[in-house]
């Protein structure tokens, strides 16, 4: 499935140019919010209007900040929303605490049918949600409403793993007493998500905090508001016709104020941030402080490696999709090619007359393939990037320049000659730029691959079996993910997702992430007449 969907994507990106368009940029004085242009009529079918509250625990409100979105193809703004204030969280904790007790009385597989029913409501907004996270986050229109089917596919997952989960039960050695394994509830799981994936990262953590029996607390990132109130509402219509608090899924559209309350605040069972990784560092302590629960989801420095005999007709397309794809804004982005140096000249050839007929346009219009930066602070982090690695001694082959034309775009970039330790490459840039490394042996490959302080994602091209079972063995990749002749983005929902050291070492989404949202205890019941102690003992 994976295949299916980046081959003719990447091959996609390989066409013809062809004129793209682009919302007009009116001067300061003309600008008017985009909802209320006749184009943009369709964002009034998620419920968003011109004023918006970012505040929901079963009614809405907002008494913080208000903040204006911007589209960054264009920075025109499209609406406002006003924030949640410190008092707001007060009164949104407090009330999906009590959420929560009426929550947790509910069967999993009953709190599996109300996922259910989320799934199928956003299956019904499925192009119009999609079509809002490309005009507020940047990406292209196909992966905004591939990430809403991410939440629905997750929502799916989940449904059956209500009537699943759960501990063994194990045999004691004592007679007459069983040993059980019980999974229950946290109660609070707070959701602190990114710009990038505004809507799936809250897919994967609600799907699965609820069916759980947790309630959930979310703030999205400070630029993607509008998905935040969107998303609420499309799960709010559904508590309330199933008679349910909505403070179960609660809301607080909010900026670092109220994110830094959350990771200080003892009544949040489980605090799930994804972000990058100094912030992330920040979030741990204080939840450490605190020894509460945490699941980190940071940074990714990401290599493909390509060796002499891989088949360079899969290399080039998978790397243009993981490297280029979403303008090089994903967490699995690839950052780092690893060239065999008797392929080296070949894949940058193939790679830079690929990268030179990308299709460049508005996300919204169906034959674009690369968008814009989500905002104009990504543009400043690009360039100086790209002007690092000039003078780290890196060689600019292909990119390299700010697009002219509105909204926050940029070349894709690669840069080649540079040194695996350069300090520009051991650095995430949220961006489209490709450092090309010549390596001469799989040792020295691999060791490069783990080099890096993230450990997020990480995939080579061979053909050769024993390399990949190498690969991924105990002395091969030290990333969460680990892949073999795919792109290193793209990962499918019923994996665990995730990655070591400055990634964060949290999993989310598949296998047993659900583990992270409930707490486990050991139960031994004697239900015999005599009283044996373990081990043995005799205390008489």
């Amino acid at each position: 499935m994976l295949l299916q969907l980046v081959y003719p994507l990447a091959r996609a990106l390989l066409g013809r140019r062809t004129r793209t368009f682009c919302a007009s940029r009116h001067s300061a004085a003309m600008s008017t919010l985009l909802i209320q242009q006749p184009g943009y009529a369709w964002l009034r079918e998620l419920g968003l209007r011109e004023d918006n509250l970012g505040v929901f625990n079963g009614t809405w409100a907002g008494r913080g900040e208000i903040v204006t979105s911007y589209c960054p193809s264009n920075n025109e703004p499209i609406a406002r929303v006003k924030q949640a204030s410190l008092e707001d969280y007060e009164e949104t904790v407090q009330k999906a605490k009590e959420a929560w007790k009426i929550w947790a009385d509910i069967p999993a597989p009953k709190r599996g049918e109300i996922v259910r029913q989320i799934g199928d409501a956003l299956r019904k907004k499925l192009k119009v949600l999609g079509n809002l996270v490309s005009l507020e986050m940047g990406k292209i229109s196909i992966e905004g409403v591939g990430e809403v089917q991410e939440y629905i596919d997750i929502c799916d997952y989940a449904v059956g793993l209500s009537r699943m989960f759960g501990g063994p039960m194990l045999p004691s050695e004592r007679p007459g007493h069983a040993l059980i394994e019980q999974w229950n509830p946290l109660g609070l799981v707070g959701i602190i998500t990114a710009f990038n994936f505004p809507v799936a990262v809250y897919g994967w953590n609600n799907a699965l905090a609820l069916v759980c029996g947790n309630c959930c607390l979310w703030k999205g990132a400070p630029t993607t508001p509008l998905t935040s109130v969107a998303v609420t509402q499309i799960i709010a219509k559904v508590l309330e016709d199933n008679k349910l608090p909505g403070a179960i899924c609660s809301l607080t559209c909010a900026g670092a104020d109220v994110g830094a309350a959350m990771s200080k605040d003892e009544r949040l069972d489980l605090l799930s941030f994804t972000g990058s990784t100094n912030v992330g560092n920040q979030v741990a302590v204080d939840i450490q402080k605190r020894f509460g629960r945490k699941l980190l989801e940071l940074g990714g420095n990401n290599a493909i490696i390509v060796f002499d005999d891989a088949d360079l007709n899969m290399v080039v397309p998978s790397v243009l999709f993981a490297a280029v794809g979403t303008a090089g804004q994903r967490c699995t982005t690839t950052r780092r090619l690893l060239l065999h140096e008797s392929v080296h000249d070949e894949v940058v050839t193939r790679l830079t007359k690929a990268y030179k007929q990308i299709r460049v346009g508005d996300p919204l219009e169906s034959n674009t393939l690369y968008g814009p930066l989500h905002t104009k602070q990504s543009v400043d982090m690009y360039l100086a990037a790209v002007g690092q690695a000039k003078q780290q001694g890196g060689n600019v082959v292909c990119g390299g320049k700010v697009i002219n034309r509105p909204g926050n775009y940029v070349e894709p970039t690669i840069v080649t000659g540079l040194a695996h330790n350069a300090a520009i490459v051991h650095t995430e840039t949220f961006a489209p730029i490709l450092y090309v490394l010549k390596f001469k042996s799989e040792e020295e490959a691999f060791a490069w691959n783990n080099e890096v302080k993230q450990g997020l994602s990480s995939s080579i091209f061979t053909k050769d079996v024993g390399r990949m079972f190498r690969w991924m063995g105990p002395k091969g990749s030290d990333c969460g993910i680990v892949n073999v002749n795919i792109p290193t983005s793209g990962a499918e929902i019923g994996g665990a997702f995730g990655g070591e050291r400055h990634t964060g070492g949290g999993r989310e989404s598949g296998s047993d992430a659900w583990k992270h949202y409930m707490r486990r205890s050991t139960c031994t019941i004697n239900y015999s007449k005599e009283l044996p102690l373990a081990q043995g003992i005799k205390f008489e």
